[in-house]
């Protein structure tokens, strides 16, 4: 990257997390600034990602991601069609002692999930590349399971219904168009929180949806 543009990769970043109200230290920053990095990199060869820019790809991948950190448990974390990596990448840099494990059917972008956890130095990360339904899962299960861009609401759940530990959770980042899929949702599980999330430098409207049983039926295989 030019000068220029790492210039306006780093100050979007510090703003950015600035107002999300997350402090960062040297060794994180310096992280999502070679996720930053790998992504541009990676994305000449491979179509990792339709963000093309490295000043964009701060808020509509770092930032965005970041934005639900407030909302992630210190228990272990699926990140479901992680693609590159998003946001399980992010938040195992935010949250070091998060043990992330990244899902994903491509092969490529598994490749880049595996090089920017050798790269970044993440002892944290786990890569797998499988199909969400072929999965399976550790015994304990996942306290949260994540999607960022992976379906629709009602497929996400259904198709991870095996993977929450008893208690666990779903969160499901959603755009404005998140209410056309609630009637779609199986039966077993409710919306339990909604929260509004505002991403810097992004407009439009952003959300998270946390998604509990009420079946208090693990659904385990």
């Amino acid at each position: 990257m030019s000068d220029a543009v790492t210039s306006t990769v780093e100050r979007r970043l510090d703003e950015g997390v600035s107002e999300l109200g997350i402090v960062v230290d040297r060794l994180q920053r310096e992280r999502l600034l070679g996720l930053v990095e790998l992504l541009h990199k990676w994305n000449r060869a491979y179509n990792l990602t339709a963000i093309r820019s490295p000043d964009e790809m701060v808020p509509k991948h770092l930032l965005d991601s970041a934005a639900v950190l407030p909302f992630v448990s210190n228990g272990p974390l699926l990140d479901v069609g992680a693609g590159p990596g998003l946001p399980g990448l992010v938040l195992a840099i935010l949250k070091p002692r998060l043990a992330v494990t990244l899902l994903d059917s491509n092969g490529k972008k598994v490749r880049f999930q595996r090089q920017a956890v050798m790269e970044l130095g993440l002892t944290n990360v786990t890569s797998v590349q499988a199909r969400v339904e072929a999965f399976e899962p550790p015994e304990n299960g996942y306290a949260q399971v994540i999607s960022r861009a992976f379906a629709s609401l009602g497929d996400f759940l259904r198709l991870t219904g095996h993977l929450p530990c008893p208690g666990g959770c779903w969160l499901a980042m959603k755009g404005p168009g998140a209410d056309d899929e609630l009637a779609g949702l199986p039966e077993g599980v409710s919306i339990r929180e909604r929260h509004g999330l505002t991403v810097p430098f992004t407009t439009g409207s952003r959300q998270l949806l946390i998604v509990e049983r009420t079946d208090f039926n693990p659904g385990r295989r």
